[in-house]
């Protein structure tokens, strides 16, 4: 008989901001938390010119943050979250130019998923106009990238950030299946 496991895998929630103005960035960390709840790891703030893509809207030099929170999420509520941080994003746009870009995902201990507002071959429907990507996967003691992954994704320095943020949700499972109570 096929046994069938109840309900999705444990994931957590987590939103890469690309931004060129740090207080924009305060503010959407603010909003951020104010949302979805405590932060379990955020990295620190890097330069990145992985694309030309939104050097119009966000204006060089451009930074990079991802925010990883810490309550355990099922993986659907991705579809709202997308639309929470791009109302966040209108919010603050300028001239209707983007002030901050955010990109909200879930990771599981076996992968990486980007929710995305755009359609393309490799994404699946979630639902009310959102499409989930898997960016990386976990094999051989380590995330690794798709030929389509983005390019930052595919970058050493990422796929550390998100090893790092991996090991710090393995451990938080491992000391909620020690204390129920948590």
């Amino acid at each position: 008989m096929i046994s069938i496991r109840e309900g999705p895998e444990e994931a957590i929630l987590f939103v890469g901001a690309l931004f060129s103005n740090e207080d924009i960035f305060n503010s959407a960390s603010q909003f951020l938390t104010d949302n979805f709840g405590n932060i379990l790891y955020q990295s620190p703030l890097m330069p990145w010119d992985y694309t030309d893509y939104y050097m119009s809207e966000l204006q060089p030099p451009i930074f990079r943050s991802f925010i990883f929170f810490g309550s355990l999420i099922d993986p659907l509520v991705l579809v709202e979250v997308k639309h929470i941080t791009h109302a966040f994003e209108v919010q603050t746009s300028k001239l209707k130019k983007r002030m901050i870009n955010l990109d909200p995902g879930y990771m599981t201990l076996a992968k990486v998923v980007l929710g995305s507002k755009k359609n393309y071959s490799h994404r699946m429907y979630l639902g009310k106009g959102v499409f989930g990507e898997v960016e990386l996967f976990f094999k051989d003691g380590r995330f690794n990238p798709f030929f389509y992954t983005y390019s930052d994704y595919k970058d050493e320095k990422f796929l550390d950030i998100f090893m790092l943020a991996r090991d710090h949700f393995r451990k938080k499972l491992l000391y909620q299946k020690k204390d129920p109570a948590e």
